[in-house]
């Protein structure tokens, strides 16, 4: 039992780099380094030779060659210099009658792993360099001892034939195949996020370019109605207004979309949701008729005040409304209907079409970023919606059938009063 209390000792610290760098590199998008390579053998180093197993005062056996070679094929030749510069002053520090032998056999050990190295930096069948070097930290040591010390040797050869052998073996094999796997898992991960990023990028660049179409066919609407009835100043002045907020809301777009995946603006005032969707009535009203879809809302004449920030609740109006003139776009007499009404302290909006529904697992996935029902969407419209109404304290239920329409109820917190 004692023997196999000190094998797994010094396995405990020969796996401490790889413990550490799934660790401290989990949640980043970068492999390890240099620095990290040297700190953490270092450490390991130290505790191996500090906790270090014997049978004989001054002769001490640990996990040194394995982690010498680790700091090598990791950390290049400067971190194996490093380390070795450190064993030998430790060494010397702890002294004791085996400290000759063991700076015989560190120079002996060295030499090869740098052979070694070459050899697993070169792609050499990694698996066979490995057990290999694994096989000469054990031999090396149990011949070089043989030599200086026969007697302690032959009085403890079960030490010498189990304990040394399989401490630096399985030392050499676990921590270079662990670390391997781990540092090259790492590096898929990292190309997946590159890959997921640039992907990322693309279809961010498709749902601006679609988003975008909303503002600006409402302008084309509006313009058009000016150039059919530009005698009438006031409604002239009124349809310029939206045309120019229009222009301003598209930047405004451009940059939610862009920080999308950014904490939302903290920026809250009270606003008269009632009027806001009559607002977004006027600004959508041409882009439903351009799909031939009646566009209806029913809001009470009182105010109905919810605090939020206008240019958020504005944008997420817009994408409900948008989704709901697009899913019944293809339906005879296809109708969207907005209902707000103030319940006790609670506002509740209800969105409702008679468009193609969805079924359940698309239901389940709404609001999850690049799902979308569409073809050609992304679902970023609806990902940012439902994190605009839940950072208001909202929540967003929906029912569905496929064939039978769809109604989205939104419910926010009412606030105390119109500002």
């Amino acid at each position: 039992m004692s023997l196999l209390k000190e094998i797994i000792l010094q396995i405990f610290f020969a796996l401490i780099p790889f413990v550490a760098f799934n660790i401290y590199y989990r949640d980043k998008i970068r492999n390890y380094s240099q620095t990290f390579i040297l700190l953490t053998s270092s450490l390991c180093l130290f505790l191996a030779m500090t906790f270090a197993s014997n049978v004989v005062d001054g002769v001490i056996f640990d996990i040194r060659y394995v982690i010498m070679f680790f700091g090598l094929v990791y950390g290049g030749v400067q971190t194996g210099i490093i380390l070795l510069v450190e064993f030998v002053i430790y060494r010397l520090y702890l002294g004791g009658e085996g400290m000759p032998v063991a700076m015989i056999i560190l120079a002996c050990t060295f030499s090869l792993s740098l052979l070694f190295y070459k050899l697993y930096k070169a792609n050499y069948r990694r698996t066979f360099v490995t057990f290999l070097a694994g096989i000469a930290f054990s031999v090396i040591p149990l011949v070089l001892t043989y030599s200086f010390f026969p007697n302690d040797v032959k009085e403890h050869l079960a030490y010498h034939l189990i304990v040394i052998p399989m401490q630096n073996s399985l030392g050499t094999w676990l921590l270079l195949t662990l670390f391997g796997k781990s540092v090259a898992d790492k590096e898929m991960f990292i190309r997946h996020a590159q890959n997921e990023k640039i992907e990322t990028m693309s279809h961010v660049a498709a749902s601006l370019a679609h988003e975008v179409r909303n503002p600006l066919t409402a302008v084309k609407g509006f313009l058009k109605l000016i150039q059919e009835d530009h005698k009438h100043l006031p409604k002239l002045e009124q349809y310029i207004n939206i045309c120019l907020g229009e222009v301003q809301r598209t930047e405004l777009i451009l940059s939610e979309y862009l920080s999308i995946s950014k904490p939302l603006t903290a920026r809250h005032e009270v606003i008269n949701f009632s009027e806001q969707l009559y607002v977004i009535r006027e600004v959508m009203s041409p882009y439903a008729n351009m799909h031939n879809v009646e566009l209806e809302v029913h809001a009470p004449d009182s105010p109905v005040p919810v605090l939020a920030n206008p240019d958020e609740i504005k944008q997420v109006l817009v994408n409900f409304i948008k989704n709901a003139v697009e899913a019944c776009s293809e339906v005879s007499d296809a109708k969207v209907i907005l209902r707000l009404s103030s319940e006790e302290d609670r506002v509740v909006l209800k969105i409702k079409d008679n468009g193609i529904g969805m079924t359940e697992s698309q239901m389940k996935r709404l609001g999850s970023i690049y799902f979308s029902t569409k073809s050609n969407g992304t679902g970023l419209g609806l990902t940012y919606s439902y994190q605009v109404i839940h950072a208001m304290g909202g929540t967003v239920t929906v029912a569905s059938k496929p064939g039978a329409g769809t109604k989205f109820t939104l419910i926010f917190p009412e606030a105390e009063q119109v500002g």
